[in-house]
């Protein structure tokens, strides 16, 4: 209630302050022309030519005071809305919006233009606001369940009584643990530093097909365990002209989803080709899929569909991949239709 009448008291003094401007510009245009007026009725001696000036100077007071108030409603009450809600901004209320009335919008269109920006400014810092309490409350979320499983493994370790195979067992759950981790804190550091980022350095000729195959087989202990097959067979020699680090995590990313999600004994491949449009990477397997629900979401930061983590995972992958595809000038999509995954990346 305090803080509405100060901003009433804020427009009215502002309102008044330009009101009295004109006024006094006005009145003393009508001063002038009065006292003209009596100099030249003293001269030529009348008296009915200085009566007239009189009523003109007490008519154009009134229509003054009138077009005073008139004036500062049409300049001052958005301007004093715009300072008021450019106030609430600095305290972080983010939500302050300033309407945009009739006469803004047709008389004062540089007032209205202004009013537009400092309505998408605003909007756009709410929008980062909320990206930002989501993103800790989602990172918080994820550290948690780790952090947990550590401490109550790590506690039954420190008391004893475990026989052998126990204490393996516990120790090789808190290692992959850590090693969770340490990869949630790798890809958020990154993936906060490329969105921050819109320019990439460190470009370089390089083989994009040599680094496909190269990072297929980075992965071979995973894939060669769960004995899939890896057709690459359909892959043209192409040069590309890039951030070559950056764009490994991409498939890195991409071939630790289809090893993961594949079953025993089945199959990925990986193409690559240029045409007129560019370059064209597959990656597809034959594993699990995706669901109609999950498949619009799984470039989602935090996003997993098996939140139960019982399969491997930060949810931070994919969406790491499309922002460094989105920096290289790409797309990324996905298809899933029940059985299988196909990503299509295109440079």
């Amino acid at each position: 209630m305090i803080k509405f009448f100060k901003r009433r008291k804020t427009k009215h003094r502002l309102g008044l302050k330009l009101s009295i401007l004109v006024l006094i510009i006005i009145s003393a245009a009508d001063v002038l022309t009065f006292s003209a007026a009596i100099t030249i009725g003293m001269v030529t001696g009348g008296t009915n030519s200085t009566t007239e000036v009189i009523a003109s100077v007490v008519s154009s007071i009134i229509i003054g005071f009138l077009l005073s108030f008139i004036i500062g409603g049409i300049i001052l009450k958005p301007l004093s809305e715009l300072i008021e809600a450019t106030k609430r901004v600095s305290e972080g209320d983010y939500s302050a919006r300033v309407e945009i009335g009739w006469s803004e919008r047709h008389t004062i269109k540089e007032l209205s233009a202004l009013i537009c920006r400092f309505n998408e400014m605003a909007k756009e810092l709410h929008n980062t606001e909320l990206f930002r309490k989501d993103f800790i409350s989602s990172f918080s979320h994820e550290f948690k369940t780790p952090l947990a499983s550590i401490r109550g493994f790590a506690r039954q370790l420190y008391e004893g009584g475990l026989t052998t195979e126990q204490q393996r067992e516990f120790s090789k759950i808190i290692l992959d643990e850590t090693e969770y981790l340490s990869a949630l804190s790798a890809n958020t550091l990154l993936l906060t530093s490329l969105e921050n980022r819109d320019i990439v350095s460190e470009k370089k000729l390089f083989s994009l097909d040599e680094q496909l195959r190269s990072c297929m087989i980075r992965l071979e202990p995973q894939w060669a365990e769960k004995d899939i097959e890896i057709d690459m067979e359909h892959m043209e020699d192409i040069s590309f002209y890039w951030n070559e680090q950056l764009l490994a995590h991409v498939w890195n990313n991409l071939f630790d989803n289809a090893v993961k999600f594949t079953d025993e004994g089945g199959c990925i491949k990986v193409s690559c080709a240029r045409d007129s449009s560019g370059i064209t990477v597959t990656v597809s397997d034959n594993g699990c899929g995706i669901s109609p629900e999950a498949l619009p979401h799984i470039f989602d930061k935090f996003y997993q569909e098996d939140s139960s983590h019982a399969t491997k995972g930060n949810g931070l992958g994919l969406a790491l991949v499309k922002r460094i595809i989105e920096l290289c000038g790409g797309t990324i999509s996905a298809e899933s239709s029940g059985r299988g995954t196909v990503f299509t990346v295109r440079l």
